[in-house]
């Protein structure tokens, strides 16, 4: 249990790792503001006095500035985001449309954008420092032949990017700024994929549950010295060939 209530937000919160996420801040004494496109009706949460929330589309900039005027109206202010919104589209990079590429930049990195300039913003008028920590991919930096995702890695790897630059630009005010890469994990996501095809993309022959990634994120979003980190969990894939 934390020492002092906290308030995160938490987006694509609606289902899987999302979900978990929430669930593991909730346990932990936050306050926990959960978005999702339709998340007051997808049954997974009910609003309570420490759980605001938020349906829309996080790529929508009016949607970003709801979740961060619900968790001032309701909490008072931000001590935490997770940028867990996304979406992956599995093609041959040549079969890649314009439709395809839009919904990916949209999502996954208007997603990430809009609502994170807000919440430093706020912190810095807080002046009480923060975490913002967001889910990437293990395949950013250990691609797979097999795995045919260079789109999606595009903007995947612009959220690493994009997260080691405002870890430096922000340590002055004590915000502190990592990833959570993943490789397979059990979720929706991948409910039609062959789990023995899964177990075999890592030497531990293991496929992560959302609760294991949860985990990791708890862990950056308290770990006070940890920022600029990209922390992989993904049974040692990108340890090289085995």
């Amino acid at each position: 249990m934390t020492t002092q209530q906290k308030t995160i937000i938490v987006t694509g919160a609606s289902q899987g790792i999302g979900a978990s996420v929430v669930s593991a801040f909730l346990a932990r004494g936050y306050n926990v503001v959960a978005n999702s496109r339709n998340i007051t009706k997808s049954g997974t949460f009910q609003a309570s006095q420490h759980l605001a929330l938020v349906d829309g589309d996080i790529g929508d900039a009016k949607t970003a500035a709801k979740i961060v005027e619900v968790a001032l109206q309701k909490f008072g202010g931000i001590d935490g985001l997770v940028n867990n919104a996304g979406i992956f589209i599995v093609k041959p990079f040549i079969d890649y449309t314009a439709e395809d590429f839009q919904a990916l930049v949209h999502t996954n990195l208007e997603g990430y954008l809009y609502i994170t300039q807000l919440v430093i913003k706020q912190m810095l008028e807080q002046k009480r420092g923060g975490s913002i920590t967001s889910i990437s991919s293990v395949l950013t930096r250990t691609p797979h032949a097999q795995l045919t995702c260079a789109v999606p890695m595009f903007t995947k790897g612009g959220i690493d990017a994009a997260s080691l630059n405002l870890a430096a630009e922000y340590a002055h005010a004590g915000i502190r700024v990592n990833v959570v890469a993943p490789g397979a994990v059990d979720t929706p996501l991948h409910q039609n994929t062959p789990k023995d095809f899964m177990k075999s993309q890592a030497p531990l022959n293991t496929i992560s549950t959302s609760e294991e990634i949860a985990d990791a994120v708890v862990y950056v979003t308290e770990a006070k010295n940890v920022t600029g980190e990209i922390l992989r969990v993904d049974g040692g894939a990108h340890n090289g060939k085995w």
